[in-house]
């Protein structure tokens, strides 16, 4: 096992989702990282050079399974098919983590039909729409004999209907099933900032703080960071560029507030050389390190 160099007592560990233009340079470079990230669903085939490729990766760091395709809010259930390809794979890999969203994909089209969307769509927050969603990810669970990781989504609409805020589902939804949360800071700011050029809301940073400080410390399992194009009159969640200035700031709160957790940089659109991930993953481990220390430093009031 890869034993990362820069490691600290207390320090945050890091890392980075691995993509394919960096397969060969991670290999080749071995750089100090915590763990690496890979989309589940690029590696669901039962062999071949994929798989080869993830098992040489495994072999070095510590690997987290991400995956976008569990559909855990549809009312229709869990696709038993791409469950058992996700189970095949946790077993060939054992990774240190399994994620996926709190949305849904899946939906009847009539005549028994199953329509699949091309999207991450979001779900009610609403009693009914938690009751499906804690069946799905405890079923999922069941099958992985494991818990997962579920992600809060950057999202473009919103239901009209909801019972709780985002916050008190997710935190219902670990507390009901043992699931864990992924914490994606950047789609909390993105969906403030689209929040106010609705204007449903005047500070997108402060409606992002109350958004952190709201969540269950304890459920907390894994930290997102990204960037996102600001298109001006809609923010896009893209993974396609260094981390701004105040989703840093919200990452250094959120460490404050839910430890050391291990934070992953996403890169997944005009993806840049690999130097320029480790160069965003070594700002995550200052900026998470120096939240740590003053948090211990801090005098109580």
């Amino acid at each position: 096992m890869h034993t990362p160099a820069h490691r600290q007592p207390d320090a945050v560990p890091v890392g980075i989702g691995w993509r394919h233009p960096h397969y060969a340079d991670l290999m080749e470079q071995a750089p100090a990282l915590d763990f690496i990230e890979v989309h589940s669903e690029n590696f669901f085939a039962s062999g071949g050079a994929a798989l080869a490729v993830l098992r040489e990766g495994r072999a070095r760091y510590p690997v987290s399974l991400h995956g976008v395709g569990l559909s855990l809010g549809s009312a229709t259930g869990i696709d038993e098919e791409h469950l058992s390809q996700l189970a095949r794979l946790v077993e060939a890999i054992d990774p240190v983590r399994v994620s996926d969203h709190a949305s849904f994909a899946r939906g009847p089209a009539g005549s028994g039909a199953l329509l699949h969307a091309a999207d991450l769509l979001p779900v009610p927050n609403t009693r009914e729409a938690l009751a499906v969603m804690c069946a799905n990810v405890q079923r999922v669970q069941e099958r992985l004999r494991r818990p997962i990781a579920v992600e809060n989504l950057s999202a473009y609409l919103r239901w009209r209907e909801a019972d709780m805020d985002e916050p008190a589902f997710l935190n219902a939804l670990a507390r009901h099933t043992g699931c864990s949360l992924l914490v994606d800071v950047n789609n909390i700011y993105v969906n403030t900032r689209n929040a106010a050029l609705r204007g449903e809301t005047g500070d997108p940073l402060a409606d992002a703080r109350d958004w952190l400080d709201a969540i269950d410390p304890a459920a907390v399992a894994e930290l997102h960071l990204a960037g996102h194009a600001d298109m001006g009159d809609i923010v896009i969640d893209d993974h396609g560029s260094r981390v701004c200035p105040e989703v840093w700031s919200l990452y250094a709160q959120a460490v404050r507030r839910f430890g050391a957790v291990p934070t992953l940089i996403e890169w997944d659109t005009e993806v840049p050389p690999l130097s320029v991930l480790l160069d965003e993953a070594q700002r995550a481990r200052e900026v998470g390190t120096g939240a740590l220390d003053r948090q211990r430093t801090a005098v109580p009031a």
